[in-house]
């Protein structure tokens, strides 16, 4: 699969990654796997989309696309890493956190949102294990914070 031909006929482009927040680097390859850091929710207009899901806010579709706005920036910080995204071999792992509500317990919903964006942009090889967790705050409050760990060829 041509992932940037696919992107173009999906009409998504990639925004630019964005840089850490603190003592740490935004991708770490290992061997034939990637780590990704935790990224957030970045707006086109390079605002953070913020705010509690739930009854803070946010309702499920604004957590659902702060979450695909999020699996944009791992996207382009996993091109920024290995060059090339038809390297990408299969999306092993997403970890997603999302910045809850009290009472708010759909958070597998919410980061269907980043997964459903992978497999849109991936095929199967973006089809991935996960964890969707709610947490009482997230840095800078953002809305989603979603880490993956991504298999690539050499």
């Amino acid at each position: 699969m041509n992932v940037e031909l696919r992107l173009r006929e999906l009409g998504i482009e990639l925004p630019t990654p964005l840089g850490p927040a603190g003592n740490y680097v935004p991708a770490a390859q290992v061997g034939d796997l990637v780590y990704l850091s935790g990224m957030g929710p970045v707006r086109p207009d390079g605002s953070f989309v913020v705010g509690k899901v739930g009854n803070g806010g946010l309702d499920l579709d604004a957590g659902r696309e702060a979450a695909r706005l999020t699996g944009l920036q791992l996207l382009a910080a996993l091109r920024a890493e290995i060059g090339d995204l038809d390297r990408v071999r299969r999306v092993a792992r997403i970890f997603g956190m999302v910045n809850c509500a009290p009472g708010f317990n759909r958070t597998p919903a919410v980061i269907d949102g980043c997964s459903d964006l992978l497999v849109e942009v991936l095929g199967d090889a973006g089809r991935s294990a996960r964890s969707a967790v709610g947490m009482a705050e997230l840095p800078f409050d953002i809305a989603v914070e979603i880490e993956a760990v991504v298999q690539v060829s050499a």
